[in-house]
């Protein structure tokens, strides 16, 4: 691992990135199978209202963040993704499709960030540089999604996270940027926030872990990560987990424990996170951290071979 770290006054807050997964309820990967792809457009669409009362949010604690925004969400609602761009924040990718890398061949995932990208980039009127995917499905099996990343356009990907899950994670993965660098091509990878207690890497990014887990955990991580690390954390959120009035689906015991849990508490965690700390765009944070030195040359973050 780079072991460079911010350049700072001892003094000065660490400015940590937020980020939003920009998807309706109904797109989430528990409810595979129950809504199917096919019936998407029949749905009732809240992801609307409920990003522009993030935007609202982030208007008032003077906040700019990164929007991941599903393609999807972008060919229905071309007007939310120029908003967004024309309050000033970041809109990155969040692929098209929200489909599972590790369920998609090359050539599918290809056209998915491919469409996604197109499609975000004419709304938003500017270049599409971010990545992140659904349900953070790059592990192991599906690293070769890096290298198409790289050939499509994107400078950077925030698709790992190290830690252990049913879902997703590489444990072993580096648990701050750095760049990974395949021949002539390279990427930065801004992997979901973590802090080390022992060999443990403790998941404190946000999504389900903000709203599952009391507050405290959320500020103690965080604080952690800033104090000790002396770097930021990359926070994430999806609009769906504001809004306690989105129809219920009939999804197994453990699905609705992860969605709806809390889900009446995240606007005031939300609010009370944006008091406790200072926050930027993804974007922001790359650039700080290949200023301070991160991503200056090739980083041994993933061991594994692809």
């Amino acid at each position: 691992m780079i072991a460079a770290d911010h350049d700072r006054a001892s003094d000065e807050p660490i400015v940590n990135a937020m980020s939003i997964d920009v998807e309706d309820y109904f797109h989430v990967s528990v409810f595979d199978g129950l809504v199917p792809r096919s019936q998407w457009d029949s749905m009732e669409s809240r992801v609307k209202a409920n990003t522009l009362r993030l935007l609202e949010i982030f208007d008032e604690f003077k906040v700019r963040s990164t929007f991941f925004v599903l393609g999807w969400v972008g060919r229905r609602h071309p007007d939310l993704v120029s908003t967004i761009a024309r309050a000033g924040h970041e809109v990155a990718s969040h692929g098209y499709a929200h489909r599972l890398i590790y369920d998609q061949t090359p050539a599918a995932f290809r056209e998915d960030v491919r469409r996604a990208k197109g499609l975000l980039e004419e709304a938003a009127g500017r270049v599409v540089c971010g990545y992140r995917a659904p349900s953070y499905s790059i592990t192991p099996r599906s690293l070769w999604a890096l290298d198409i990343l790289a050939e499509e356009g994107y400078t950077y990907d925030s698709s790992i996270f190290p830690i252990r899950h049913d879902r997703y994670g590489i444990p072993v993965s580096g648990r701050r940027p750095y760049r990974i660098v395949r021949g002539t091509r390279s990427l930065i990878e801004v992997p979901g926030s973590t802090t080390k207690v022992g060999p443990v890497n403790l998941p404190v990014a946000g999504g389900g872990y903000f709203r599952l887990l009391p507050y405290w955990w959320t500020r103690w991580g965080i604080s952690r990560v800033n104090r000790l690390e002396h770097r930021p954390a990359v926070f994430y959120l999806h609009p769906w987990e504001i809004d306690p009035g989105q129809p219920r689906l009939p999804a197994g015991r453990l699905g609705r424990f992860r969605h709806y849990r809390n889900i009446e508490h995240t606007e005031a965690r939300l609010r009370q996170l944006l008091t406790d700390f200072r926050f930027d765009a993804v974007d922001t944070i790359v650039s700080r951290a290949c200023e301070a030195g991160y991503g200056a040359a090739t980083t041994p973050a993933l061991p594994y071979s692809w």
